[in-house]
């Protein structure tokens, strides 16, 4: 396969989009493929890009922390413990759908259940190395984040009975988190490039380690540093100047509809507004059925705009590094056969 260059690689990720997608048009093809790449990409935020930051309010002091019942607060530490388990399933689930949306692209195929079995293993350890590297990632933010916690303590507990807090104090710790929050968010998203665009396809068609991925995408990556670099650019700068474009071209009719199903909403809550009875019940069941069909509606343009956005980005990210790695590119644009000649 031609080793396309980082800009090169966008009409021919777009064409591959198209003839997935469109060529044949099937709607229910077109709304599955359109939703599993929403999930896998407009949901993609890795464990390694997602963190969170302090708060400024005024926490009360001790004795009202202490004062927590034992039984609420083992309650708490359950529902939290829930809650992780569950946030690691569904990223666990992502994971394979992933993988299983990888299968689709490289042999453009409609059917998701081959992939989502074929690439178990690979899927599995995958996500290890995800939380692996969210769970490192959240050290280095935990890390940088007890000075900064440790002056916002500082401030809020010595604020006097009915005085406010030290502004300048704030505004000291505050902007100084600005860049560094700004460097987080690029780690995180160029982390997830490392790992999503050169690292799984290591994963899923060698069986590869994080070691031996990670080796060889090192490998291209100091050989071709500067192509890497734009990539990595416009593999930022695309989904934001397609989000753009988008919001510009729709900003009018998102309006008016937007405006027709709020009047719509008002009218049916004005006109059951003062009623009792069965014509109260008819009312809510009569103002839940638009509001299901506006979300329902939403839902579709979602796909509709963001599936193929979604799937665009990917197939660049493939186009790209095929031309690097010639079992994936070899998959995406096969050699043609060898040629006999015929003895005579």
């Amino acid at each position: 396969m031609h080793a396309f260059s980082a800009a090169d690689a966008i009409s021919p990720a777009v064409d591959r989009t198209r003839t997935l997608l469109f060529r044949p048009f099937s709607w229910g093809t077109f709304l599955k493929l359109g939703l599993v790449a929403i999930i896998t990409e407009g949901l993609s935020g890795n464990l390694n890009s997602h963190h969170g930051g302090g708060t400024t309010e005024h926490v009360p002091s001790g004795p009202a922390l202490t004062s927590i019942p034992p039984l609420w607060t083992a309650s708490i530490i359950a529902a939290l413990a829930l809650a992780i388990l569950i946030g690691l399933l569904v990223f666990y689930l992502v994971t394979r759908l992933r993988f299983a949306f990888f299968h689709c692209l490289i042999h453009n195929t409609h059917e998701i259940r081959p992939g989502w079995q074929i690439y178990r293993s690979q899927a599995l350890r995958f996500f290890w190395l995800n939380v692996m590297v969210g769970l490192a990632f959240l050290l280095v933010i935990v890390l940088i984040a007890i000075p900064f916690l440790a002056g916002f303590w500082h401030i809020f507990r010595n604020i006097p009975a009915g005085g406010h807090p030290d502004v300048l104090g704030v505004l000291g710790l505050i902007l100084p988190l600005i860049p560094i929050i700004l460097v987080l968010v690029v780690a995180g998203m160029l982390s997830d490039i490392v790992l999503r665009d050169w690292m799984m396809p290591h994963y899923a068609l060698d069986d590869a380690s994080a070691g031996e991925a990670w080796a060889s995408v090192w490998s291209q990556l100091k050989a071709e540093k500067r192509q890497f670099l734009v990539y990595a650019v416009l593999r930022l700068i695309l989904p934001i100047l397609a989000v753009v474009a988008l919001l510009i071209v729709l900003i009018i009719p998102g309006l008016v509809i937007a405006g027709s199903v709020g009047l719509l909403e008002y009218g049916l809550h004005s006109a059951f507004a003062g009623t009792t009875g069965s014509s109260a019940v008819i009312g809510i069941l009569i103002q839940v059925f638009f509001g299901l069909l506006a979300f329902g509606f939403l839902l579709l343009l979602s796909i509709c705009l963001g599936g193929p956005l979604s799937t665009a980005l990917r197939e660049y990210a493939l186009v790209f590094y095929g031309g690097r790695y010639p079992a994936l590119g070899n998959i995406l644009y096969p050699p043609p056969p060898p040629v006999t000649v015929a003895a005579s």
